[in-house]
């Protein structure tokens, strides 16, 4: 299988300026996520081709990308790097180019460097479990528990568990667990985006897969303090090797 792993990262940011450039635990946060992918395209060859690449709007941000060894075989127009630009445009544009270059791919990988805490592995367990499932499209979850409540504005909010009967966590089963979308990782065949504009299966019809990320991968960097979080995960990781 042929699948494009795609790791969009823009230069501007409102919430921590140029974030996807700055050093963390002794690299560039992009630098994480390209490392990652392109251990993964070397574990699932020669079977699978994963082909990785950054599309970015920021020259510096290219440079660092080909640095650490991913593809920028172009840079991404400014009215897809703009701060109320979706994601899924920023897909297609990537898909359309690398199509129109003699190299169609049958899925992709999508990235985001924000969340750079990634286990060895994952990557390539995640291709794996894509490819032999055969569905439409699969997002990477972390299990949570079931004491989820929702807030009612005319009325008293409700649980999305039995309060009466209040489970403990080593009786939770995969049925009784919920699972928090983090944002880290989506494989989706190529058709789901060109037909449905959407990194998961659309409706009817579409199959949706779910990928199960350990705990520890599940940060996100939205504030500063988010920095600090992953940068110690980052280094407990590589101490462990």
């Amino acid at each position: 299988m042929r699948i494009l792993c795609v790791i969009p990262v823009r230069g501007g940011s409102k919430g921590i300026p140029r974030k996807n450039l700055r050093e963390i635990a002794g690299k560039p946060l992009v630098a994480w996520t390209i490392e990652q992918a392109l251990a993964a395209a070397d574990e699932v060859a020669p079977e699978h081709e994963l082909r990785v690449i950054v599309s970015t709007d920021d020259t510096e941000l290219a440079d660092i990308a080909r640095r650490y060894g991913a593809e920028v075989p172009f840079m991404r127009p400014a009215h897809l790097a703009e701060d109320t630009t979706a994601t899924e445009p920023v897909i297609e544009h990537a898909i359309e180019y690398v199509s129109d270059n003699g190299w169609a791919p049958d899925a992709v990988m999508l990235l985001q460097a924000t969340s750079p805490v990634r286990l060895p592995g994952t990557l390539a367990r995640a291709v794996h479990q894509f490819v032999e499932n055969g569905k439409d499209s699969m997002v990477g979850v972390i299990p949570m528990g079931p004491f989820v409540w929702t807030w009612h504005a005319d009325g008293e909010p409700t649980a999305e568990f039995d309060v009466m009967n209040r489970p403990r966590r080593q009786e939770l089963t995969k049925e009784t667990f919920r699972y928090r979308e983090n944002g880290s990782m989506y494989i989706t065949k190529t058709d789901v985006y060109t037909q449905h504009h959407n990194r998961l299966a659309g409706y009817p019809g579409g199959s949706i897969d779910l990928f199960m990320l350990e705990e520890v991968e599940g940060v996100d960097i939205d504030a500063p303090i988010d920095f600090s979080v992953a940068e110690h995960q980052l280094l407990q990781i590589l101490e462990s090797k």
